[in-house]
Order: C-alpha cells, then structure tokens, then sequence
C-alpha cells in the first residue's frame, strides 16, 4: 500500500444548533455587541453571531480542559 503524505481529511463543516439563552445572558450579549461596536467602530448586527468567537476563546484558554484533551489523545 502506497504512503500517502495526506491522512483523512477532518470534517469541519458547520454544525447548526439552537441554544435557549436566559434572558439576562441575553442581554449581557447584547451589551457586550453594544461594547464591542464602539470600540472597534463595527456595528455587531447580530449579536448571536459573537458566540462562536466567545466559546471558541474560552475553550482555547481553559488551562484545565487543555490539559484533559491531551490526556485523553494520550490514552
């Protein structure tokens, strides 16, 4: 069999999901929209649209899920 420099190609399609926020995490998110906007001088229209960056932040800096993740492709 031949050695191919490639593997298999991970699946990074989009996954859709619906989340029920409560409503003071809700307006939390869209102060924060509100913050953001002034600051880098871009409307957020959407403030739905800043949770994937917020998960995606928080989860890259999680020291102790860093760790887990790499015990478990260790084992």
């Amino acid at each position: 069999m031949t050695k191919l420099k490639l593997s298999a190609i991970p699946d990074n399609r989009p996954v859709k999901i619906t989340v029920e926020l409560p409503g003071a995490v809700h307006r939390d998110l869209v102060a924060y929209a509100e913050l953001l906007g002034r600051e880098t001088g871009q409307i957020v229209a959407d403030p739905a649209k800043l949770i994937v960056p917020m998960l995606t932040r928080f989860m890259t800096t999680d020291r102790a899920f860093a760790r887990a993740r790499r015990t478990l492709k260790a084992g």
